[in-house]
């Protein structure tokens, strides 16, 4: 990364190597960082809480109304037709519903 560059981590927390961003971000390898995720979420990295050129924030990227509510209806739409053993459209382990 370019030493103006600013880095941006809304997706999952370990793909950022905390350690390796506070050392970069203090020795200026990079301009700053934006951080709506950590590497070992809820836990926050001390170092990092203490730069100037790093904005944190809650995990918050879907709290929205709307969203929360579509992701209630997806979670409520698939466990209905879990329990009814067919293999809900969302399976994050479909393995379990080909062994019966």
């Amino acid at each position: 990364m370019k030493k103006n560059s600013v880095l941006i981590n809304t997706s999952r927390g370990p793909v950022i190597d905390e350690k390796a961003l506070v050392k970069a971000l203090k020795e200026k390898w990079i301009f700053g960082a934006g951080l709506d995720v950590y590497e070992h979420e809820p836990k926050i990295d001390e170092e990092l809480k203490k730069l100037d050129n790093v904005i944190i924030q809650p995990h918050s990227a879907s709290a929205t109304f709307e969203t929360r509510s579509k992701m209630a209806i997806i979670a409520a739409e698939n466990m209905i037709i879990g329990l009814k053993g067919e293999m809900p459209p969302n399976c994050i382990n479909p393995e379990i519903f080909q062994n019966k």
